[in-house]
């Protein structure tokens, strides 16, 4: 049988302490005990169903860990109060000084900052490369490599991970594949093809209202309750601590998800196709002309699409700043960082989230100073919402004005 991560969901009950069709939200920092014994066995790991303090774990961070456990298909999960907060502990509980991480080259530009300049400091360093290249990836592995790091769809030039090829080198080095799935919730499930840890930064399409910001890492029992652990667990100890109101919102706006997706990746699917028919130079895995595109197919849960997220290259960066001014003036969506919202996001990623990347190592990768990053938003009217965006592209001389025979 496929894997079928919305029933997963749907599938969970958890009912209010007085009966309420929403979880009770745990609003304490702290928490009582009958004995002094019981107190002393939670320090100790060894009191199931006991919480000590919320940084270590709540009721409602629970609830929203399992939730999202039950999507990946992992034992359980750890929420945090950010997706860097998520991913940081990862790297180094899985990682101590002299460690070595091989990472794909296009990677959200936190997260390669961390790798890039952060973790140097501690004697962990990393080898960025092409993710798609399978040998390029194996070459860079050494004997003190750890960790194998990637995104199912990387941001912002949506490369496609092979997750099964690059699980099957990880396995080969006994190496801990990492994935970050946050470009492609339900679609894609890494576990399922052999990834060992999955992070999402729940801010972007999990949330879906720009309203929060948080994380979550989803593994074995055993790895999350390392993370958890009161004497060296890098979740416990960094004290990325997701706040239990928060979680009771994020967990409401996950029963949601696979309805959102399924528009987003409907409405990206069909300005991708119209762009790429205009001329533009368009990038999205649902078009086959992606590299990617039959291994996107090949890997994706039926229904959910190829996502919400493309991009296009109108050539330089005052084109794609006059365009993102004047799209927003017109109400097609707005000029921001972040994903996964109701209304379109556009930003040129290469002076906003990947600007951490240095420039000559942008071009490297691909990442030209025209390039507009799109979050599609969840438009009734897609069709209006092309035609608008058309036009405001032949206002600026981006594409040209459709002759009167073709709009007949």
């Amino acid at each position: 049988m496929s894997f079928k991560p919305a029933n997963n969901i749907q599938d969970l009950q958890y009912f209010g302490e007085f009966g309420g069709v929403n979880p009770s939200i745990s609003d304490s920092s702290t928490y009582t005990f009958l004995s002094a014994k019981t107190m002393f066995d939670t320090f100790e790991g060894n009191a199931d169903g006991c919480y000590l303090y919320s940084r270590h774990s709540s009721p409602s961070n629970l609830y929203l860990g399992e939730a999202l456990a039950a999507m990946e298909g992992t034992e359980t999960a750890n929420v945090t109060a950010s997706g860097m907060g998520a991913i940081t502990p990862v790297i180094l509980q899985l990682c101590g000084a002299g460690d070595h991480v091989v990472s794909s080259r296009t990677i959200y530009g936190g997260t390669y900052a961390f790798l890039k300049n952060f973790t140097p400091k501690l004697n962990i360093s990393t080898s960025f490369v092409d993710i798609t290249k399978l040998d390029v990836v194996e070459a860079a592995i050494t004997e003190n490599t750890k960790v194998l790091y990637c995104e199912s769809v990387s941001n912002p030039l949506l490369e496609v991970a092979d997750i099964k090829g690059l699980a099957a080198i990880a396995k080969k080095h006994n190496l801990k594949l990492v994935v970050d799935n946050t470009f492609s919730p339900l679609s894609i499930s890494p576990v399922k093809l052999g990834a060992d840890i999955v992070i999402h930064s729940l801010t972007k399409f999990i949330n879906g209202s720009s309203d929060t910001v948080g994380g979550v890492v989803c593994g074995t029992q055993e790895f999350i309750d390392a993370l958890r652990n009161v004497n060296d667990g890098a979740c416990m100890l960094l004290g990325s601590t997701m706040d239990s109101l928060r979680a009771a919102s994020v967990l409401k706006n996950l029963r949601t998800l696979h309805i959102r997706m399924q528009q987003h990746s409907h409405n990206a699917t069909y300005l991708a196709q119209k762009f790429e028919a205009d001329g533009l130079k368009t990038v999205y895995p649902g078009l086959e002309s992606h590299p990617s595109h039959e291994l996107f197919k090949s890997m994706m849960n039926e229904k959910y699409g190829f996502g919400g997220m493309l991009t296009i290259d109108v050539g330089s960066l005052d084109k794609a700043n006059a365009l993102m001014e004047l799209m927003q003036e017109k109400n097609l969506g707005y000029l921001a960082v972040s994903l996964g919202f109701y209304k379109t996001l556009f930003s040129a990623p290469g002076s906003s989230t990947s600007s951490e990347i240095p420039e000559d190592e942008q071009k490297e990768m691909g990442l030209s100073d025209g390039l507009i990053r799109f979050s599609i938003g969840l438009d009734a009217d897609i069709e209006r919402t092309y035609n608008m965006m058309r036009e405001c592209m032949e206002s600026l001389n981006i594409l040209d004005k459709k002759s009167e025979a073709s709009l007949v």
